[in-house]
């Protein structure tokens, strides 16, 4: 009976992980592609023709949710749900595992997402003021969504030695 209700804590820590991964990194993401759309619908009520660059910058903060999905699906691949033999068993201390390694992409997706927002925002004035520079901004967006890169390959790496 113990190891049955160690087993039901540790898959609920890691699907709480999973859920956090996916969850922040999409309320992130959210926040900062709203963010650049708010910053966008001027420039395109004024310049209707700026809307492909208006676009690219505002779908770059939406990656991170992408990235949590990742996460998500890795974690769903580490438990076996997608194999054909059925789930794995895990203690408390390896459900504390995935859910810890959950948390990079979860905390670093969803504040980059929410960061990048703002540097694409801002970049929207470049595109108001001189749309041939539009590049330079989504250069400035690409140095914040390294970082949430580097959250993704913190999070995988843990996943790969989770268990």
């Amino acid at each position: 009976m113990a190891s049955f209700i160690e087993s039901i804590g540790g898959m609920a820590l890691a699907f709480l992980g999973a859920a956090l991964a996916v969850g922040l990194c999409c309320v992130g993401s959210a926040k900062g592609t709203g963010l650049v759309g708010e910053a966008a619908t001027g420039v395109i009520s004024e310049a209707p023709e700026n809307f492909s660059k208006c676009l690219i910058l505002q779908v770059l903060p939406g990656t991170q949710g992408l990235y949590g999905m990742v996460a998500w699906f890795f974690v769903l691949l580490t438990l076996g749900i997608f194999g054909g033999s059925g789930m794995v068993s895990l203690t408390i201390a390896q459900g504390m595992n995935i859910f810890a390694a959950c948390m990079p992409i979860a905390l670093g997706g969803w504040l980059s997402a929410i960061a990048q927002g703002r540097v694409a925002a801002a970049s929207i004035n470049i595109v108001a003021k001189r749309p041939e520079e539009a590049t330079k901004g989504i250069i400035l967006c690409g140095i914040v969504e390294f970082y949430a890169i580097l959250s993704l390959l913190a999070t995988i790496l843990l996943l790969m030695n989770a268990l």
